[in-house]
């Protein structure tokens, strides 16, 4: 198996973990499944979609519907199989595999940014962190629900490391790109994961606000 073909098995590994995530987040609110299937599918191809409208380039999925047509059967299982996933180990496994799936569509669109030569080096770091995260801040604004960036969960901070340390990579060594993003994504996960596994947060001295007397 090539590289190229390892990456997209991973990235539709990424992007069911992401339909189904997103799913279940909105499952209190007691949804319909038309409902489930659009903030599913918005969560799962979102992000990609706001980077290759601001790149100006063919949405990734235009030309790939196999995204599409995942998230939305990934959608509708999550949905009839609801209590299946809720199981703590499944529900568990999700989590892990959605942190995997930040990582890598965080990494890969940094890569791509900078291939094309925007905006660089900013572009590529914001650009990568908003196809990790944007599909689930437009879910969270639709069904009303706290958004990743006002909440203390570590999700988009690791995301960010990453994103930077792969354009250091990009700009100073490129020779070791390959070597490179597959340790920024490693890096990215096991932050994301250790989070998840000792529920760790952004620490309060991190948080802007006051205090009530």
């Amino acid at each position: 198996m090539t590289v190229d073909e390892l990456s997209f098995y991973a990235a539709m590994a990424g992007t069911v973990a992401f339909a189904i995530s997103a799913v279940l987040s909105v499952a209190e609110r007691r949804i319909d499944l038309f409902a489930a299937v659009v903030l599913g599918t918005i969560t799962a191809v979102g992000g990609g979609t706001i980077r290759d409208i601001i790149l100006d380039v063919p949405v990734f999925w235009a030309t790939e519907l196999i995204y599409i047509w995942l998230s939305v059967a990934s959608c509708v299982a999550a949905f009839v199989a609801y209590r299946f996933f809720k199981h703590r180990f499944v529900g568990a496994l999700v989590l892990y595999m959605d942190g995997f799936g930040a990582a890598l569509f965080g990494v890969q669109a940094t890569g791509k940014v900078w291939d094309l030569g925007f905006a660089l080096p900013i572009a590529p770091v914001i650009l990568g962190v908003i196809t990790a995260i944007g599909g689930g801040l437009i879910r969270d604004v639709l069904a009303q629900r706290q958004t990743l960036l006002m909440s203390r969960e570590l999700y988009a901070v690791p995301v960010l490391i990453g994103c930077i340390l792969f354009t250091l990579i990009l700009a100073y060594a490129p020779e070791y790109r390959l070597e490179g993003s597959i340790f920024c994504i490693g890096l990215i996960f096991a932050i994301r994961a250790a989070a998840i596994h000792w529920s760790l947060q952004v620490p309060e001295w991190a948080m802007m606000g006051f205090r009530r007397q």
